[in-house]
């Protein structure tokens, strides 16, 4: 599957360690990556202060530098293999989670407007993680606009996640445990990691033990 693979997505809840994945699963394809740039989200600390007030606008800010990224890419046309940190069909899991009614009517009619993105992932990983470990790598990883997040919204966001790949068939599915696994941070986890995925033959597959 890897060997094939022209577009893979990392994917995983605030914490899960997706976009550090992505940039080491790059660099050992000699791929290009396509990773959102939270810092360029100018609404995101104040998101975490006041989440009714600023979540509209954290989410839209997010929607469109997600499809600028696919744009981007798509009109250079470009044919390396690519790995990303996000995967677009899940924009609307957030703003389920953090919108109230008029406002996730108002960002539905808006996501529904944009042109479906030309880039599709052919395999798309899946870190799964317990509110108790992304609050842990949260807390580390010490980013001033996350200072204010509780392990309660880590929860919720985690069984968001949850719910959303349960049914996911878009794309071939890998699906990590990020609490047992640390293919960021182990070098052996990495290399399993690398050894799965190329082995990889299913539509779903979980990997859940280091050996």
């Amino acid at each position: 599957m890897l060997d094939k693979a022209r577009h893979i997505v990392v994917e995983g809840p605030i914490g899960a360690g997706k976009t550090s994945l992505a940039r080491r699963l790059a660099e050992r394809l000699g791929a290009e990556t396509l990773l959102e740039q939270p810092e360029r989200n100018p609404f995101l600390a104040r998101f975490y202060q006041d989440m009714d007030r600023w979540g509209l606008a954290t989410q839209l800010s997010f929607l469109y530098q997600r499809l600028d990224l696919l744009g981007e890419r798509a009109q250079r046309r470009a044919s390396g293999p690519c790995v990303a940190d996000f995967l677009i069909d899940k924009d609307p899991l957030f703003a389920e989670l953090n919108l109230g009614q008029d406002e996730l009517a108002l960002y539905r009619r808006i996501h529904g407007a944009q042109p479906a993105p030309s880039v599709v992932p052919d395999l798309v990983i899946y870190l799964q993680a317990r509110s108790e470990t992304l609050m842990d790598r949260v807390r580390k990883r010490g980013m001033d606009a996350e200072k204010r997040i509780s392990e309660d919204y880590l929860a919720r966001v985690s069984e968001c996640y949850a719910r959303f790949f349960y049914d996911f068939d878009a794309a071939p599915l890998f699906i990590v445990d990020a609490d047992v696994l640390n293919p960021v941070d182990r070098d052996a986890d990495f290399d399993l990691l690398i050894d799965r995925l190329t082995a990889m033959r299913g539509y779903r597959e979980f990997f859940g033990y280091a050996e």
